[in-house]
């Protein structure tokens, strides 16, 4: 919640010891650092003219974890654990941006049913953070109907992950090579079930917002930025796209075999709180129409490459095979060697670009890894967005970035 302040270190213009007559007084108010149960612990520093705000400062670091310290003592097939927790709406997109790294140093070839499994459940993964977002902007603008219909369709979509891996949110299923365990048996009309309801779910969303007097009052023109701005900042994700530019990774940089999926990147131009509302809701249109492409052309075969020092084998092959059960026990008590050298592999998150840069330096654990986090790039914008409006936006404006601090403190 927020607090007033007198005077702040951290802002020049306001002193406690200027005298009253000298002109119209600023107040400095707090607001946060929230519980990380909300957006994040995210704190704001704004100097207020009345209702207007003069200057903004976000302040991060509440939720630093050490995480890309932490990758350096994991061996590389450990360290996918830690990815999950990076994002922890999308653990599904940090999973595979990393694998996709450590594989291209290691020159591993995936198999198709292993690439469209990963297609299909990161596009899950988009569309759960994206009904997140959707529900929690809404309640904070006051729309509470929306939170708990969009809490209704990821649920779905949690019980889809854990049928997959066993666990609802921190999955760990993208392994280095493939997957981690083969998909489970029923998974296909669970998904189909899903899918095909899930349009008329996103058509009852718009139904209560779209033409919603107060929702389009309190959204349209309101956090608006220039797409120079944007560029300058980095900026990336739906929020760029809002001002204009279509740019999506699946589409610049294809991966994992997102070149064979036929979609659209949607583009808003007005570059305002409305805009980037709209492009996330095409977006979970589109992400549909690839988990249903998904769906109908995978491919068969194996799960998992044909790496068995680096994969580990069938646990039917470890009864009956000497060097299967040989296998199985270095990789998992050392870890695998990955060639010396050092890769950078981007993906498109429901945030923005997400990217490794992963350095090998010949042994089983990684040297360095740094990741790029579209919230850190976004979170850049507040106070272009925020300063000179009234504080009754700043909550649409900041709704309206989706970020994660965990994406941004590691």
């Amino acid at each position: 919640m927020a607090d007033i302040e007198t005077a702040s270190p951290a802002l020049e213009s306001v002193d406690a010891a200027e005298p009253e007559s000298t002109g119209p007084r600023r107040m400095v108010l707090n607001m946060g650092p929230q519980h990380p149960s909300t957006h994040g612990v995210l704190r704001l520093l704004l100097e207020l003219d009345g209702e207007t705000i003069v200057k903004a400062e976000p302040e991060i670091g509440y939720l630093h974890t050490g995480i890309e310290k932490e990758f350096e003592v994991k061996n590389y097939q450990q360290a996918v654990t830690l990815t999950d927790r990076i994002d922890y709406l999308a653990p599904l997109s940090n999973n595979l941006c990393y694998c996709l790294a450590v594989e291209k140093l290691l020159g591993l070839e995936i198999p198709p049913k292993a690439q469209w499994i990963r297609v299909l459940l990161t596009e899950l993964t988009r569309l759960n953070s994206h009904l997140i977002w959707l529900g929690t902007h809404a309640i904070d603008i006051g729309a509470m109907s929306v939170f708990l219909y969009c809490f209704r369709e990821r649920e779905e979509i949690l019980r889809i992950f854990e049928m997959f891996s066993g666990q609802r949110m921190m999955t760990s299923y993208f392994r280095i090579g493939g997957l981690a365990l083969a998909p489970p048996r029923g998974w296909r009309q669970r998904v189909k079930g899903f899918i095909d309801v899930f349009p008329s779910r996103v058509d009852e969303y718009e139904d209560l917002l779209t033409k919603n007097r107060i929702w389009i009052g309190r959204t349209r023109g309101v956090g608006k930025m220039t797409l120079e701005d944007m560029l300058d900042l980095g900026i990336t994700g739906p929020m760029l796209r809002a001002a204009g530019l279509k740019q999506d990774a699946r589409k610049d940089q294809p991966y994992s075999s997102y070149d064979k999926f036929d979609f659209e990147i949607p583009t808003r131009v007005e570059s305002d709180v409305y805009a980037r509302y709209q492009v996330r809701i095409e977006e979970m249109r589109q992400s549909a129409r690839i988990v249903t492409q998904a769906l109908e052309g995978m491919p068969e075969g194996p799960h998992t490459a044909d790496a068995p020092k680096v994969v580990l084998p069938e646990r039917e092959k470890m009864k009956t095979q000497m060097e299967a059960l040989i296998y199985h026990f270095k990789i998992v008590t050392e870890g695998f060697r990955v060639p010396e050298g050092e890769v950078y592999q981007a993906i498109e998150s429901p945030r923005g670009e997400l990217g490794y840069y992963v350095v090998s330096d010949g042994t089983s654990k990684p040297y360095r890894v740094h990741i790029h986090g579209p919230s850190f790039g976004n979170l850049q914008a507040v106070p272009h967005m925020v300063e000179g409006t009234l504080i009754a936006d700043v909550i649409a404006s900041l709704g309206s970035m989706d970020f994660v601090l965990g994406d941004t403190d590691r």
